[in-house]
């Protein structure tokens, strides 16, 4: 056996052979993520995992400071199958770092400040060291951005860039970027100063470790501006490269700028003509292009002269019930000291004022005319413009004109006439005036002929109803020739004609004069005859007139047989004698009060057998 001291040049000849041969070293090589994207709040997981299968080695994790000094915060070693991990400074973090059972390095609710460079280290013994670095963001989206315009008034006479607005963004990582826009138009401003416009930022560092970040906006206005609707949007940075935007409320600002035009107009109810009904209020408005609102004068010329009326902001003037006389020139003026010398501040407009007179008619409200007489009805009016004039009856035109000629009037031509003036330029300005025309003259008559209800003409006992109608001023009455008929009513849907109807049996009487119906009015009467001609019995009525007379007759004859045989009271059994051997009577006989009854009963018994002789001449035996 050689001595130890012999063996040690061998044993370090055999290192400096493994030194000056790497590759017959054993490496160590680590599954790394070199960069890690997290929100704010989020668990954060750190991954060394050694690609080789080791028996032994040992995960460090450190943390690299800004000045790159290197922190221990937690190592795990593997310990037969199991890796025993220890942390060993959390640096004040809360919650603390973990070390999970793989040595992952933990971290849970990411914040801004974990924002840096963590390093693995593995030591795998004689297989030697390895390291890598992984690189923690931690992204932040901002809280609701804030605008705040310029609540001043911002005069477009300015030359130079005025403030306009400043927009926030708070509590963002990392910093944001901010843009302006005006009416949906990105503002391409830069960051130094121009008379045209431009735009600063400031970024502030939350204790938080947030960023915070305001930018202010400079224009130069113009006029344009005042429609205008400007805001500010924030763009921000999302993990894998993924970007959003926070748009803040729209605003528009106040500006001060010289009136260049005056508008002055009617209001309603003017026509486009300029008119205006008389009694109706009319409003005057005037507006003038600047801002602030300048102040307003409205005057009227009269006699070449100027005459104030009114003096306001508001650019209206209203004349409540406008009369005819206040038709002219009318004016309006803006009072604005700004503005340009040449700018043209004052207009002016005409005011006409339309009215109308009730109408006039030659003719009283009733116009009374005899029948076939003619004449003419005048109507006149004054209005401006001049009215247009027309004639109605029941709603139907008649003529244009003053003039309503009447000729040879009828009792058709009664009725009631309108004369309407109207104005076609001015809605709703029109009147009307009427009169009743009454035609005097005797009645006309009118009957509804009759017919048979059978086809052999009228028969006895039939059913008719006459009707006669008549017309005339004044108002006629009718009658009848025979009691019955109905009092005179107006006829529905005949203007001026009234009727009565007489409802009767035909009889015999008939055929020979009729019926007639007269009308008749202080001017005159007219009759109107309704002829039946020739009536037949009905034959249902014969037979009972046959059988009325033979029953008349037999009644006759025993009435006379019955006198006869009261005659022969005084003759005892006159009427019992030709009664052959008929039995006496059982009964004794009754005292004189009771021999009534037997010559009774003997009369009975003669009628019964006076039949069977007849013939034997004369009423002498005979009941």
């Amino acid at each position: 056996m050689e001595p130890p001291d012999a063996r040690a040049p061998r044993l370090l000849l055999l290192a400096l052979l493994l030194a000056a041969h790497p590759g017959a070293q054993a490496e160590v090589h680590l599954s790394v993520q070199p960069l890690v994207e997290v929100m704010r709040g989020e668990l954060v997981t750190l991954d060394c995992t050694p690609l080789e299968a080791h028996d032994h080695f040992v995960l460090e994790w450190f943390l690299t400071d800004r000045s790159g000094a290197r922190h221990l915060l937690a190592s795990a070693e593997l310990q037969g199958s199991e890796l025993q991990g220890t942390v060993h400074d959390a640096r004040g973090r809360s919650p603390p770092y973990q070390l999970d059972s793989q040595g992952r390095l933990m971290l849970p609710k990411a914040q801004v400040g974990d924002e840096r460079d963590y390093i693995c280290v593995v030591r795998a013994g004689a297989a030697g060291t390895a390291e890598a670095t992984v690189r923690l963001r931690v992204f932040a989206k901002p809280e609701t951005i804030e605008v705040s315009p310029n609540k001043g008034t911002l005069s477009v006479m300015e030359d130079s860039a005025q403030e306009i607005a400043t927009c926030n963004s708070r509590n963002g990582n990392p910093v944001p970027q901010i843009t302006w826009y005006r009416d949906g138009q990105r503002l391409e401003v830069p960051m130094e100063m121009n008379p045209e416009g431009y735009m600063t930022s400031r970024t502030v560092r939350e204790a938080s470790g947030l960023l915070s970040l305001t930018s202010t906006l400079y224009l130069r206005l113009r006029k344009s501006d005042r429609d205008s609707s400007f805001h500010c949007t924030v763009r921000y940075s999302m993990p894998s490269l993924q970007h959003n935007h926070l748009d803040s409320p729209t605003f528009r600002l106040t500006l001060h700028y010289p009136t260049e035009h005056v508008q002055f107009w009617l209001g309603s109810p003017a026509t486009t003509a300029g008119w205006v009904r008389e009694g109706d209020s009319v409003q005057l408005l005037c507006q003038g292009d600047g801002s602030p609102s300048p102040e307003y004068t409205f005057f009227r010329f009269q006699d070449k002269e100027e005459k104030v009326l009114n003096t306001n902001l508001e650019g209206n003037l209203t004349l409540v019930g406008v009369q005819r006389g206040q038709s002219g020139t009318y004016g309006c003026r803006v009072e604005d000291y700004d503005a340009a010398d040449d700018a043209q501040l004052s207009q002016t407009l005409e005011l006409h004022v339309a009215y109308l007179d009730p109408l006039e008619l030659s003719a009283r409200e009733e116009l009374s005319l005899p029948l076939n007489s003619s004449t003419a009805v005048n109507c006149s009016v004054r209005g401006l413009p001049t009215p247009t004039l027309r004639w109605t009856k029941n709603s139907v035109p008649l003529g244009d004109g003053p003039v309503l000629p009447l000729s040879s009037v009828t009792f058709d031509s009664a009725g009631t006439y309108i004369c309407e003036a109207s104005m076609p330029t001015i809605p709703l300005l029109s009147r009307t005036r009427s009169f009743e025309l009454l035609v005097q003259g005797p009645p006309e008559l009118r009957a509804e002929e009759i017919e048979s209800k059978a086809e052999g003409g009228w028969k006895e006992g039939d059913e008719v109803n006459l009707i006669c109608s008549a017309r005339g001023y004044p108002e006629p009455k009718l009658s009848w020739s025979q009691l019955g008929g109905s009092p005179a009513a107006p006829v529905p849907g005949r203007q001026g004609w009234v009727s009565s109807s007489l409802t009767l049996k035909v009889t015999s009487a008939l055929s020979q004069g009729g019926i007639f119906c007269e009308a008749s009015n202080p001017h005159g009467n007219t009759r109107h005859v309704f002829h039946f001609g020739t009536v037949a019995p009905q034959t249902t009525q014969v037979g009972v007139a046959v059988m009325a007379v033979a029953v008349s007759v037999g009644l006759l004859l025993l009435v006379v047989a019955a006198f006869y045989c009261m005659r022969r009271k005084g003759r005892p059994g006159c009427c019992r004698r030709e009664e052959k051997g008929a039995p006496p009577s059982r009964e004794p006989e009754l005292s004189h009060s009771g021999s009534e009854r037997p010559e009774q009963a003997g009369l009975l018994m003669g009628g019964a057998s006076g039949g069977a002789r007849g013939g034997s001449g004369g009423f002498g035996d005979e009941c």
